[in-house]
């Protein structure tokens, strides 16, 4: 039974450092708009930090699933697992969206 607690607070954690990912490449993505390149990098990094956090605590709980203590398929489980999928994308689509306004920065100042 403990470790049923252990995993609910691993889900519960997921959903956290995912949302906290995506607010962090949101806030640089407002950065980028206003051409504070550095600040949003720094953002970036800090969400990327709190995805690689997600995916951690998302690869533990499969491996755990692997070994026969992992958590029961619950909503909250695929509520967890869709947090990380829409922050990761998300994440991918801000660092790209960041670079075409690096670039159109660039085009603009020449």
């Amino acid at each position: 039974m403990e470790h049923l607690m252990k995993n609910e607070q691993d889900i519960f954690n997921i959903i956290v450092h995912s949302g906290n990912a995506r607010g962090l490449a949101f806030e640089a993505l407002t950065e980028a708009e206003e051409y504070r390149f550095g600040k949003a990098e720094e953002l970036m990094k800090q969400a990327d930090e709190e995805l690689t956090l997600a995916h951690k605590t998302q690869t533990a709980l499969i491996q755990a699933e692997l070994n026969g203590s992992g958590p029961e398929k619950s909503l909250l489980m695929i509520h967890a697992q869709d947090h990380l999928m829409t922050a990761m994308s998300e994440y991918k689509l801000i660092e790209h969206m960041i670079r075409i306004i690096k670039k159109l920065k660039a085009e603009q100042n020449r």
